[in-house]
């Protein structure tokens, strides 16, 4: 599934404008989680799958644009790396101080449980430390490489680049990076309304419209009106 789609989201519901593997469980369009998602059959079993898919590496996971968690195929690694990945040199302008502590900690160690990361990062609370994770998942730097539930429920991180080294290291143009997200997210649904690539994205109104004019021009895309575009 994720190979096909390029990309697809983890555990969100119909609300939100792009395919995830809790809605491919359930098998309909118009799912939606319930308020009780800890007892719900079809939750816990996209809940199952997004683990072991994880902990197999074989596709990228973590939480990267929007903080939303996404499943990545490795051909779309160095488009999404492009777009929100931070290079080494600018990581001490870009990155907060926490960030920039757990990353120096997976640098030496390259894998360590969530505990044991923030005591050796020297990261006084919890709420720190998931907030500096998170930086980290969102621009490629750090991801869970495997979850445990005995003898309690801890992720093990590591660095991106230890997984996914070839598709991290190729370089690649911001503008190709977003018209090859246009390209996967157009064939996903086939045709795309105004503004809707954009939003899913959080990219420029005239960057989406770029991308989408140059898959016109590729003779990939047509466009039908104003912001509305289909596969040719």
């Amino acid at each position: 599934m994720v190979e096909d789609l390029g990309f697809c989201l983890g555990l969100t519901d119909a609300r939100t404008n792009l395919p995830s593997v809790y809605v491919a469980v359930c098998g309909r369009r118009d799912a939606y989680a319930p308020k009780n998602v800890q007892k719900d059959y079809e939750m816990s079993l996209a809940w199952t799958l997004k683990d072991e898919v994880m902990m197999r590496g074989k596709v990228y996971y973590s939480k990267l644009s929007k903080g939303r968690s996404t499943f990545v195929a490795p051909r779309m690694i160095p488009y999404f790396n492009a777009i929100w990945g931070v290079p080494k040199k600018e990581e001490k302008k870009k990155l907060s101080a926490d960030a920039q502590k757990v990353l120096k900690v997976l640098r030496k160690e390259w894998e360590m449980g969530t505990a044991d990361l923030r005591e050796e990062a020297g990261i006084e609370n919890r709420a720190k430390l998931t907030k500096a994770l998170d930086e980290l998942q969102k621009c490629l730097k750090v991801v869970p490489q495997e979850v445990l539930y005995q003898p309690k429920f801890t992720y093990i991180w590591t660095l991106a680049e230890a997984r996914f080294p070839k598709e991290l290291s190729k370089k690649v143009s911001r503008e190709e990076a977003v018209k090859e997200i246009a390209r996967a997210f157009l064939q996903m649904c086939g045709t795309t309304a105004l503004g809707e690539f954009a939003k899913a994205f959080g990219f420029w109104r005239w960057e989406a419209g770029k991308a989408n004019h140059a898959l016109v021009a590729e003779g990939f895309a047509e466009r039908i009106a104003t912001g509305i575009y289909r596969i040719r």
